[in-house]
């Protein structure tokens, strides 16, 4: 996706990505909350400041290493807001909205800059005139890699393997003793991610999903 890329690509990558995850993440604190868990909000972490959410492993290292070893798609994580399931009202429909909510998220900010993408696509000229060059550029770049970046994001966490979003959901929808061996592989998560990554394992997710989707939302500017 991001071939060839100097420092100030790697900074008009890295924003959105920062932004995405923040989002992704204080959705689920949010919806934890209203579901009647206030562990995400007494540490802090319902906010949009995303110091308080960084990985140092996911949020930085794993996007650099999947750029620099030319991976079809960019992903990245932030540290999970912690939320107790056990305050949840109603448990199971509970689990499922907050495990859903930073997907809804990032689906929706992807949508909100494609439209907005769509907005300015007749001012394309002038934004990118002599006089503004740079900053219409940059700010186009930065919307473009937010759809992309948001849409990758909610699509591969739905995946289901956990600790992804989509396992935690296909989880509550496992009979109960399905559910406990099927939550036991959540320590190799991450690592199963990466290997189908690394390994062009998802190339039917990216060729059937994510490409004409990306396509579709980025009209006019691929």
């Amino acid at each position: 996706m991001l071939p060839d890329i100097n420092p100030l690509q790697l900074i008009i990558v890295f924003l959105p990505l920062l932004f995405a995850i923040t989002i992704h993440e204080v959705a689920h604190g949010y919806i934890a909350l209203r579901f009647g868990d206030t562990t995400a909000k007494f540490a802090g972490r319902l906010t949009l400041n995303p110091i308080k959410h960084l990985d140092a492993f996911g949020s930085v290292l794993l996007p650099l290493i999947l750029t620099v070893a030319g991976a079809p798609v960019i992903f990245g994580y932030a540290k999970p807001v912690p939320v107790d399931f056990r305050n949840l009202r109603n448990q199971r429909i509970g689990t499922l909205c907050v495990a859903s909510a930073g997907v809804v998220a990032n689906f929706i900010l992807a949508l909100g800059c494609s439209g907005l993408l769509q907005i300015i696509r007749p001012f394309h000229g002038a934004l990118t005139s002599s006089l503004l060059e740079p900053f219409g550029i940059i700010f186009i770049k930065l919307l473009a890699y937010s759809v992309m970046i948001n849409l990758v994001l909610g699509i591969f966490n739905l995946i289901p393997v956990p600790p992804l979003d989509g396992g935690r959901i296909l989880s509550m929808l496992l009979p109960q003793g399905l559910r406990q061996r099927f939550q036991t592989i959540e320590p190799f998560g991450i690592l199963i991610l990466i290997v189908l990554l690394m390994t062009n394992s998802l190339d039917l997710l990216i060729t059937f999903f994510i490409t004409p989707l990306m396509n579709w939302m980025l009209q006019g500017y691929l």
